[in-house]
């Protein structure tokens, strides 16, 4: 009698309710990610990268409903010029969505390329994501791989004259989205990928990014709104010589929110930035998986990821920088704080430096902490109020992540959505 295998069991009935989608270019990437899918198995608690998140509801066979709430506030990048490429429930909008013809970029749909012989995306998609499962196993991307039905290829081919939008819109309290995103940036063309919106009830998507020598990618993203959302996120990416990726994530409510992020810097003199910024309140879990690979010399990366948790809010942070034998000069950096406004939030942190080099210059750090009392005192002592004061010195926290984002536009949207949102929680 053969024993029983909780976490096979668990695979076969998730992907038992998906349809592995059938021809065209991507197909023979869908079932090479489906085999890894079912040799690997679906994430438990007991896996050493969850131990901090239970992946229970974002592997379970059907998405738990998730209220649509509605915000008065306008949606975050709304006054800038962009193009604007909306998915509803996980679904293409054509008539929401701007005109993709924009100099300098081509962008198509994947649900396109699924009918199609020959496309770009063939030699991309699935291929970051496959080789990001070495040494550490992701099965939620290898599912999205296999059985994502859309999301857009973005190829860039020169200097894209405005950002590129991708705006996410939950309508149904029981919708459960697979997106799947391929980007290549050609050399010395440069693009900014901005993101937002609460997507679905359930969100798995994925974005594999190949940057060759001196492209340039600025990506900033919003996850908020809807409370009861869960997701499931992950970025691949793999930089060329002198080129650059720039990466921040605003995070707000949601009761659970993984992202993961997976660069390997592969050519000289490459830079990686990633950053994130979250405020949590009450039941709220947001972790931060991120795995930086140094695999080329005199390259730079940066991890800044700040949290604002309170009321039993959860947050949890797992950053390794990898550096490879012959990666001289290598200057990595890594930081994770948070903020507890109370005695019942908890922040969880696993960071990692694993060095086979000797010309580098690798620091890493993690600490936890209640407001500072003497800037609390100094402010209250000029006659601010305590609830003012505290969202004053919770933005000052907040600000290095912030800082990693280049336009001071959008940087500055995204100081006003948090002291928006501090706002309304007083």
């Amino acid at each position: 009698m053969a024993l029983a295998n909780p976490k096979q069991d668990a695979t076969e009935a998730r992907i038992a309710g998906l349809a592995l989608p059938q021809g065209g270019c991507l197909q023979t990437a869908r079932r090479e990610a489906l085999a890894r899918l079912r040799e690997m198995g679906l994430p438990q608690r007991r896996d050493e990268y969850w131990k901090y998140t239970r992946p229970d509801t974002l592997t379970q066979p059907v998405a738990m409903p998730a209220a649509v709430f509605e915000v008065e506030e306008e949606p975050v990048f709304n006054d800038l010029d962009r193009l604007k490429v909306v998915f509803v429930d996980g679904v293409y909008d054509a008539d929401a969505s701007d005109d993709l013809e924009v100099e300098g970029v081509q962008i198509d749909r994947i649900a396109d390329i699924c009918g199609q012989d020959i496309h770009w995306a063939k030699d991309l998609y699935g291929v970051l994501e496959a080789k990001g499962q070495n040494p550490v196993e992701r099965p939620l991307a290898a599912l999205n791989t296999a059985f994502a039905q859309d999301g857009v290829a973005i190829h860039v081919q020169g200097q894209v004259s405005k950002p590129i939008s991708l705006i996410y819109i939950h309508e149904s309290e029981t919708s459960d989205a697979i997106l799947h995103h391929v980007v290549r940036v050609e050399p010395g063309a440069e693009a900014t990928i901005l993101e937002n919106g609460p997507a679905a009830a359930r969100f798995n998507k994925v974005m594999e990014i190949d940057i060759a020598d001196g492209g340039k990618l600025h990506h900033v993203r919003a996850q908020g709104r809807d409370h009861e959302r869960r997701a499931a996120t992950h970025m691949f990416a793999r930089l060329g010589a002198e080129s650059v990726f720039k990466s921040f994530t605003l995070t707000a409510n949601g009761v659970l929110t993984r992202n993961e992020v997976v660069v390997e810097l592969t050519g000289d003199d490459a830079v990686a930035h990633v950053a994130g910024a979250c405020v949590g309140d009450g039941d709220f879990l947001h972790d931060d998986t991120v795995f930086i690979t140094h695999d080329a010399v005199n390259c730079e990366s940066r991890q800044v990821f700040k949290k604002v948790l309170r009321n039993g809010a959860t947050g949890v942070f797992q950053g390794k920088i990898l550096v490879q034998p012959g990666a001289q000069k290598t200057d990595g950096y890594q930081i994770s704080q948070s903020l507890l406004l109370d005695d019942d939030s908890q922040f969880l942190a696993k960071p990692e430096l694993e060095i086979y080099a000797d010309d580098v210059a690798c620091s890493h750090g993690s600490t936890s902490g209640a407001i500072d009392e003497t800037g609390m005192f100094y402010l209250r002592s000029r006659g601010i109020p305590e609830a003012e004061a505290t969202d004053l010195l919770t933005l000052a926290f907040l600000a290095e992540a912030v800082e990693e984002i280049e336009d001071e536009a959008i940087a500055a949207d995204i100081l006003s959505r948090l002291e928006s949102w501090l706002t309304r929680r007083r």
